[in-house]
């Protein structure tokens, strides 16, 4: 982590991206599609500063000004630049973003450009919405200017072929270098006529996604999520492997995963949906639980009374725990598809069956050598147990901490 952050470019380095969601609705009309992208403004404008001057400061980059705050170079929208004219900034995020049809890369027009900051930015959801930001006038900008990481940038495409288009690939060639751009979470959402599909991807989107008319095509974009999330949540994968270590047998581990299965399923559904509290407090109060749960398996894990925690009584406690777990879950996917979108069932169901692929991903590497370990050597076996279980209090004790620390911020 800090060589990274010793070889990101400085000019990059300044540009926050507070906002991490790009929406991309794609429409379906007789003569090609009209596109409607919500992205994050640093997106388009971090590595457009100017050239490095002899006093180290550079010019802004378009459609921004440089400030200082606490001695910290910071971005503003320069609001004049884009009362103006707005549409070349629109034009970054066409040139940004490549739609290709039957191999030949489109060439859009813009056709309108808005800004938004995160606290004022309008629904975007479903497609009724995305138009009903461009077909009302652009409304003024927040004085003072907005932080550029504040800023949601919307814009209208046009793509145009003269007959329909049913199959594309879309990718994105921005790459801003900013930090946190690898979690950017990208909702495609393919609307034609009453029909919509929405597709999900995590990062830059370099990689081409192809977009069909298939639900199942659709259904795997969240499934990948689920697995993604649940492997790259780090205090959710050393809960599951704390989890594995403390199961004395297969029947045991059975009992455990079904418990953790079912609880984290039930409230990722009703946290999703809005059955929760969703303020800031409320969230700050349950990722503390959940580090806190990792402590309590690891210590579990390595008791003697762990023996007492087997079979189904350990299902009731995995199940409390999955509960608190599961509201982990809801709230990355509230964030990433709004109340509103289309096919919330078959995405929500998706993203729960790869959040099970990626636990048991987890089981299938970690149970058979603790077995196998268990055969050889019940010495060796112990020691594995706990070479996993003190370095997961340790993270999960830091953990705790950050997060007792955040929930005393809010209240």
């Amino acid at each position: 982590m800090l060589v990274g952050f010793m070889l990101a470019p400085v000019a990059s380095a300044h540009f926050k991206l507070n906002l991490n969601i790009r929406i991309i609705h794609v429409e379906h009309v007789p003569e090609g599609v009209d596109v409607y992208l919500r992205l994050p403004m640093p997106y388009l404008v971090a590595n457009l500063l100017g050239p490095e001057k002899a006093d180290g400061s550079r010019d802004p980059a378009p459609f921004t000004t440089n400030g200082q705050v606490d001695g910290e170079l910071m971005h503003y929208v320069n609001n004049a630049a884009v009362e103006s004219d707005p549409l070349p900034l629109g034009q970054l995020a066409a040139d940004g973003h490549k739609l290709t049809h039957e191999g030949v890369t489109l060439v859009p027009w813009v056709s309108a450009v808005r800004l938004f900051t995160g606290d004022n930015q309008p629904p975007f959801s479903t497609l009724d919405e995305a138009k009903e930001v461009f077909r009302l006038s652009a409304p003024p900008l927040v004085d003072p200017p907005s932080f550029v990481g504040d800023t949601v940038v919307d814009v209208q495409l046009r793509y145009r072929v003269g007959r329909p288009i049913k199959k594309y690939a879309i990718s994105s060639v921005l790459n801003p270098d900013l930090p946190g751009q690898e979690d950017t979470a990208n909702l495609i959402l393919d609307h034609d006529g009453a029909d919509q599909l929405i597709f999900r991807v995590t990062g830059l989107l370099v990689v081409p996604q192809q977009v069909s008319r298939s639900e199942w095509r659709a259904a795997v974009t969240f499934i990948d999520e689920g697995v993604r999330h649940i492997l790259g949540g780090h205090d959710h994968l050393v809960y599951v492997a704390c989890l594995i270590i403390g199961a004395l047998s297969l029947g045991g581990l059975a009992w455990r995963v079904t418990g953790f299965t079912i609880g984290h399923s039930v409230t990722l559904s009703l946290g999703y949906f809005g059955f929760v509290p969703s303020g800031e407090w409320f969230i700050a109060v349950v990722e503390t639980g959940i580090a806190l749960s990792i402590i309590y398996a690891a210590v579990m894990a390595l008791s003697a009374s762990n023996q007492a925690h087997q079979g189904r009584g350990s299902f009731v406690v995995t199940a409390a725990i999955g509960l608190l777990h599961g509201l982990g879950f809801s709230f990355v996917l509230r964030e990433i598809l709004g109340l509103s979108s289309a096919n919330i069932w078959v995405s929500l169901l998706s993203f729960n069956v790869g959040v099970e692929l990626g636990q048991l991903a987890v089981v299938l590497m970690l149970w058979p050598a603790l077995w196998l370990l268990a055969k050889l050597s019940t010495r060796v076996h112990s020691l594995a147990k706990w070479v996993i279980a003190v370095p997961a209090i340790a993270l999960a004790s830091m953990w705790t901490g950050e997060r007792v620390i955040r929930l005393l911020s809010v209240l």
